[in-house]
């Protein structure tokens, strides 16, 4: 059986909305009655959210309320670290995403997200393992240099642990080749800090990354 495709973030909300109307509720005088139908509607949401919005309805609702904007200033700015050492490496990019809504009618359950063009054979030689390790923990180091840390790259971390599986390397290797990488990306990222809030405020606005 598959996960519940509810987020967690949404899932939280309704727990804690039923929880509070069913202790407060009855001390600021709302009848059984309301209550019943408030969690009732609480409920029909969760179930909604699972089965016409993928689980991300808590995340639309938060990118929808004031300061949303600013929340997903960390996704554009994780996807913007790809985009531009994407642009560096020449690798080709099939389309950036940034917001929940974009991601889900694009037919993803993400914040945000960067496509390449995969390569057409499973075994890459060296130089190419080295350029999707750049461009692939770039959105990583982006977030670093800009927030701080990084929340998000789970799924990069994971591409690149298959493409460096798949290639025939030993580990050593390949987690030497992986830090030397995000050496280098760091090194350019820091050079190119105001490109990067350039392209991530391009991303927000939903216009087209490149620099003119």
């Amino acid at each position: 059986m598959n996960a519940s495709p509810v987020s967690s973030t949404t899932a939280g909300l309704a727990v804690a909305g039923c929880t509070g109307l069913a202790v407060f509720g009855p001390l600021v005088g709302l009848s059984p009655a309301w209550i019943a139908l408030l969690v009732g509607g609480g409920l029909l949401g969760l179930t909604i959210d699972a089965s016409q919005l993928e689980g991300m309805g808590g995340h639309l609702l938060a990118e929808a309320l004031p300061g949303g904007k600013m929340r997903l200033r960390r996704v554009a700015r994780h996807e913007a670290g790809h985009w531009l050492v994407a642009r560096e490496e020449e690798m080709k990019v099939r389309r950036v995403l940034v917001g929940t809504r974009s991601c889900l009618e694009a037919g993803l359950r993400s914040n945000g997200a960067t496509e390449f063009e995969l390569p057409d054979q499973v075994r890459l030689p060296l130089e190419d393992l080295r350029r999707w390790s750049r461009v692939l923990q770039a959105g990583m180091v982006a977030e670093t240099l800009l927030e701080g840390s990084a929340r998000g790259g789970a799924d990069d971390r994971a591409l690149l642990g298959r493409i460096w599986g798949l290639s025939g390397q030993d580990v050593a290797t390949a987690q030497r080749e992986q830090r030397r990488a995000r050496r280098e990306v760091e090194q350019l990222l820091k050079k190119r800090l105001e490109d990067l809030d350039v392209i991530a405020d391009r991303l927000l606005e939903g216009l087209d990354p490149e620099l003119t």
